[in-house]
């Protein structure tokens, strides 16, 4: 067994192997699991996750021997991915792996809403499981977690330049720590029906912050369907209230890792927000959870959602009128910019108490390599953080292997990282970020105007003064810059 802190064993010259198995039902995109499955459906999912995937076009996954013998057990906990055949394929894709170095593989899938909750409890413990994924910083267990500096460093060697928000998402500049390695990400952008936005008069959707009130409104008013944006304590709130703040040029710190969150943009972005919740939601966005915004546009009950693509893949398979009608738009501008937080980043961590650090090292630069099979399983939802490993992609957004009407409705995509930031942003994802994004600061700022409970000057005075407490405790630690 590796001790926690070797050394992963580096290969740097793969070798191919054969083709995966294909699909021959709904969710799968291998044909049989040499295990049993470990994972469920994501509660964010209304249904099944979109058509079959097609017989062919499958990547080639490649295999690399380690050079030093791996043995003992690899305990892995990840979310139950919001496209159920991702985890259909992965947990064959860890088994196959495990047979194949000697290792066995464990893996365990739970709703992403329980998994910080399970990962404070596992290193309060002091054991529990070996690499751990998150779909959002998870810089708060820095003082907890291995260093991912050489894992990262390896796959930048391999693969060239990592995706800066993956980056600025998994180190800490202060301590030059690597406490997460990220080789994947989501983008955010808006899903809208155009058959309620074209009488509205946007055949396109809407492209600013203003015309998504106005169409919101007009939608609302005569169509009686609302909007879905959150303003509850799950992960897609989070997002989406810092896409309108940095629109307005807000943020709740500056590049150099200062609170800034009391200004008078983030005041406006407060005002327009509890405006466009007045004029086009109700009071149920108080209390969504990761699955409603989904849920809601895939039943044909809103009008505009954001998030990743996953809910329209399950109107494919459920609901394929309302599927045919949703669109995308990217990130929408405001009075100052036009950004997006990333729907979703993939965190890899390993704890310090891991009992097999080397295998888990060894594994997620294997599963880097495969990163075009965990696209295509993810069925175009997963992207990878270094560019030439889906050299695919392209071809992929602009011809839907998966059934999309039309068949380049998902081309926009390609520019998708010239409009979307890491959390944190313009600095970094650090601890104190962590903190903030999981306690739910912004959420609540935003969500207490909306509902007339304070004003917006209030609001974020307090907001900001829980802020700075959390920034100042880890600054303290020595783990916050500025």
């Amino acid at each position: 067994m590796a001790e926690p802190n070797s050394e992963p064993a580096f290969l740097r010259t793969p070798r191919t192997r054969r083709d995966l198995l294909r699909t021959t039902g709904v969710l799968a995109l291998g044909a049989a699991l040499t295990g049993p499955l470990a994972g469920c459906a994501s509660e964010e999912d209304a249904g099944p996750a979109g058509p079959p995937a097609p017989a062919t076009g499958a990547p080639v996954e490649t295999f690399s021997e380690p050079t030093r013998k791996l043995s003992g057990d690899l305990a892995i906990l990840l979310w139950s991915h919001f496209v159920p055949s991702h985890d259909t394929w992965f947990d064959r894709f860890c088994t196959d792996w495990g047979s194949k170095v000697g290792v066995n593989v464990k893996v365990d899938h739970i709703d992403q809403a329980q998994i910080t909750t399970r990962i404070a409890a596992e290193i309060s413990a002091g054991q529990g499981h070996d690499l751990i994924q998150f779909i959002a910083p998870l810089s708060q267990f820095e003082p907890s977690v291995l260093d991912m500096k050489d894992v990262t460093d390896e796959a930048t060697k391999r693969w060239g330049t990592q995706l800066e928000l993956c980056t600025k998402s998994s180190s800490n500049p202060k301590t030059g720590k690597f406490y997460a390695y990220s080789p994947g990400w989501v983008p955010d952008p808006g899903n809208y029906r155009k058959s309620l936005w074209e009488p509205a008069g946007f055949p396109n959707g809407p492209t600013t912050w203003d015309d998504l009130l106005k169409g919101g409104a007009e939608i609302k008013k005569s169509k009686g369907v609302q909007m879905g944006l959150g303003m509850s304590q799950e992960i897609d709130s989070n997002m989406v209230l810092r896409g309108l703040m940095w629109a307005h040029g807000a943020s709740i710190q500056d590049t150099n890792e200062k609170v800034v969150l009391n200004s008078p943009e983030t005041i406006t972005a407060v005002e327009f927000m509890a405006k466009l919740f007045k004029e086009t939601m109700t009071n149920e966005v108080f209390s969504w959870n990761a699955a409603s915004n989904n849920q809601g546009l895939v039943a044909g009950k809103m009008s505009y959602i954001v998030n990743s693509i996953s809910a329209w893949r399950t109107a494919q398979g459920t609901n394929a009128t309302v599927a045919d009608d949703v669109y995308f738009v990217p990130a929408l501008k405001g009075p100052k910019a036009q950004l997006a937080a990333q729907h979703v980043l993939y965190n890899w961590i390993v704890p310090k108490h891991a009992r097999n650090a080397d295998a888990a090292k060894e594994f997620l630069l294997h599963y880097t390599a495969n990163f075009a099979a965990a696209t295509y399983a993810s069925k175009l939802y997963d992207f990878c953080a270094y560019a030439n490993r889906t050299p695919n992609l392209t071809g992929w957004l602009g011809t839907d292997p998966f059934g999309g009407k039309p068949a380049d409705k998902l081309k926009f995509l390609t520019e998708s990282t010239k409009w979307s930031v890491n959390i944190g942003y313009p600095g970094p994802a650090n601890t104190a970020e962590g903190e903030v994004f999981n306690t739910f600061v912004i959420p609540n700022m935003f969500a207490r105007v909306a509902r007339g409970e304070q004003s917006a000057k209030d609001s974020v005075a307090a907001a900001e003064s829980q802020v700075k407490a959390v920034f100042d405790k880890w600054r303290t630690q020595g783990l916050v810059g500025g």
